[in-house]
């Protein structure tokens, strides 16, 4: 019989640090604060955290620029806090899944300064250093992903350095066997710590065009659109040779006992899946499938998306599915209330690991940041950022800064706090937490739900409906993505027959479920049907 591992069963809860809890009333979420609130997350049913960075940083991207990958960064608290919280997750049997940043450092890290330093320094090929082209401009085209030319000029050495992001975020050379050598170790300090697995930033962009070519004009740019897409990134990006490193990468994880790597990886379905490797020569075990935040969201669109993924998938892999995180819009902004209840369905119904974003079982909202830094938060440069109204802190009572923290909030709490917060939908049965509360208990008891196959059922109109089966247990799983009533006929050898076990809406708990199945407008059921031997295998 096959073995599923704990991150093919479990669900994922992204924990963003700077908003989670502030255990110190300074304003920033911190370690001893998760610590504090592990109760919430295991009556939650969450199996495992994702902890975003929580390394020695300047904090200009938040974070994501990393000064020693081996300590812990002061705001959050200490070496000592961090394995507190390891045991304290490990006895609650919470995993926890730290965020790993390969493709660059900080320019204040050590390994910078001495790149930086000369010409002729050891260090000096751990980036990517290149000479000014003719003209006296950048090597080449490639742009950063956070505006304008990718290439830095250093004065000092009269040479261009390569950051993807922000000049503050030099990236390192995956080419030159000492970076990779430095940067596996840093895996293995922290799984021989006991962390359960690495979330892996921008996977993708490890490894670079060996002859630094330019990228070629993208002729389905349009105006208004970030500058970054006036361009493909073929030769920046997604190159063949990172998936030696990926391979490595997971030989890695395989030395220690049931650890995962997840990839974050903005990448067509065809291309994304090549990061799982070969079944011979694996690679990642869950490389991110962003489809719920890319896809437009219609019927048709989504289960097409469903249905050529399942298909792309080889044989050994396993699927996931994502509906938020710290880069992209709460889904209730994207797409509102009652839709992010259908969202939330697909999330936990369909088969593959959910990752859940921090707060959306609450139904939080972006929330407006200043693009002016507050003076008291120089620390954080990037304040009122793009990327910032969906990481405003974690709502937890209605009380004075939602019960976050005591002291200013490093970011604004969300104005809706008073009626959008633990404390409160705990109390409420048609509150979006506790939707999220009985669709993730439903899960955690049914292992049809959880490891079953999936068998696509059928799409019409805005609708669609899909089966998940494990031995003699059956689900029929149905969703309305729009805002009129909607009927779906299921095909004869499909054949269905049960009650509704749980819905969007009160009144369909209970109601027979047939070939024919009528959806009012933002209406998900599940159904539990009589298993009837061969007709689903």
């Amino acid at each position: 019989m096959q073995k599923f591992l704990w991150w093919q069963k479990d669900i994922i809860y992204q924990i963003y640090p700077l908003s989670f809890m502030d255990s110190n009333n300074d304003g920033c979420g911190d370690l001893r604060g998760i610590i504090n609130r592990l109760h919430y997350l295991e009556w939650l049913n969450i199996d495992a955290i994702w902890l975003s960075p929580i390394f020695e940083s300047p904090m200009v991207d938040l974070g994501y620029d990393i000064t020693n990958h081996k300590q812990i960064n002061p705001i959050f608290g200490t070496m000592q806090d961090f394995e507190e919280l390891l045991a304290a997750c490990h006895a609650l049997d919470i995993k926890v899944i730290l965020d790993y940043v390969p493709n660059h450092t900080s320019d204040q890290h050590s390994w910078f300064l001495e790149s930086r330093s000369s010409r002729s320094n050891p260090k000096r090929d751990w980036y990517l250093w290149k000479d000014a082209a003719e003209n006296g401009g950048p090597p080449n085209n490639w742009l950063s992903a956070f505006g304008g030319s990718a290439w830095e000029w250093d004065e000092k050495t009269e040479q261009y350095y390569y950051h993807a992001f922000y000049p503050q975020q030099p990236d390192l050379n995956w080419r030159n066997p000492m970076v990779q050598d430095a940067m596996f170790d840093i895996m293995r300090f922290w799984f021989d710590k006991g962390v359960d697995g690495f979330r892996i930033d921008v996977l993708w962009h490890l490894i670079k065009d060996e002859r630094f070519r330019d990228n070629p004009i993208n002729p389905e740019y349009e105006e208004g659109k970030s500058e970054y897409h006036c361009f493909i990134p073929v030769y920046s990006a997604d190159q063949p040779e990172v998936h030696d490193i990926v391979v490595k990468m997971r030989k890695i994880a395989d030395e220690y006992n049931d650890r995962v790597l997840i990839g974050e990886i903005y990448l067509p379905i065809q291309q994304l899946v090549n990061y799982y490797g070969l079944e011979q020569r694996p690679g990642i075990h869950l490389p991110f499938n962003f489809q719920f935040i890319l896809c437009p969201w219609n019927a048709f669109e989504i289960y097409t998306a469903i249905n050529d993924y399942e298909a792309t998938l080889p044989d050994f892999a396993w699927p996931n599915w994502v509906l938020g995180n710290h880069d992209q819009s709460r889904v209730i902004n994207r797409l509102g209330i009652s839709q992010a209840k259908i969202a939330a369905m697909l999330l936990f119904m369909l088969r593959g690991t959910p990752v859940v974003y921090y707060g959306d079982e609450l139904g939080m909202s972006d929330t407006p940041i200043p693009r002016i830094p507050d003076p008291e938060s120089k620390q954080f440069p990037n304040l009122g950022s793009d990327r910032s109204p969906e990481r405003s802190p974690m709502q937890w009572a209605p009380f004075d800064n939602a019960g976050f923290s005591c002291a200013k909030s490093w970011l604004p709490i969300n104005e809706n706090y008073l009626s959008f917060n633990v404390e409160t939908e705990a109390q409420h049965d048609n509150s979006m937490l506790m939707f999220y509360y009985r669709l993730m208990e439903l899960r955690k008891e049914e292992a049809a739900l959880q490891i079953g196959r999936y068998i696509p059922a059928c799409q019409h109109g805005n609708a669609l409906s899909f089966l998940r089966h494990w031995e003699d247990r059956l689900f029929l799983i149905a969703v309305n993505l729009g805002e009129s009533d909607e009927t779906l006929t299921i095909p004869d050898q499909l054949p269905v027959s049960g009650k509704i076990v749980f819905g969007t809406h009160p009144d369909s708990f209970g109601r027979k479920v047939s070939q024919q199945i009528n959806l009012k407008p933002n209406e998900g059921i599940v159904g539990r049907l009589i298993y009837e031997r061969g007709f689903y295998e």
